[in-house]
């Protein structure tokens, strides 16, 4: 695996599992900051996750600010992670800035359908609209 591979599928080594995230291309990342839906959203759309997008409001389920929730400020593709505008950590000079969180550990209590594009993408990937395969016998 020289490259980024999307034949790719896993490795027990988390060295090839690093190469991996960080050089997948942008449709890929997008897929990889997907986030849980809470349980009244997930009746609702008829799915367990969605990619996370700015001005969600999510709730963090693990680490030091569990239990802590607030909006989405930003979305890093770069560095895979999420911007919480209520998560904040105090630098040594004082400063207080926004702590990055790993979108696994957050769960999506409020959608941003601001973008049309995402309704779009929800009403797509939903499973009513699929069509089954045919069986062949």
């Amino acid at each position: 695996m020289k490259e980024w591979s999307r034949h790719w599928i896993s490795s027990k080594q988390r060295r090839k599992q690093r190469k991996y995230r960080e050089n997948a291309p942008g449709h890929v990342r997008q897929k990889m900051i997907s986030v849980n839906l809470d349980k009244p959203l997930r009746k609702d759309y008829k799915k367990r996750s969605l990619p996370v997008r700015k001005g969600d409001e999510v709730l963090v389920m693990r680490g030091s600010h569990r239990g802590k929730s607030g909006k989405i400020t930003k979305v890093n593709l770069k560095t895979l992670v999420v911007y919480i505008d209520n998560v904040k950590i105090k630098k040594v000079s004082g400063q207080e800035v926004t702590d990055p969180i790993d979108p696994s550990n957050v769960k999506i209590i409020k959608l941003n359908l601001d973008d049309k594009n995402r309704m779009k993408f929800i009403k797509r990937k939903s499973p009513e609209t699929s069509v089954p395969k045919q069986v062949k016998k």
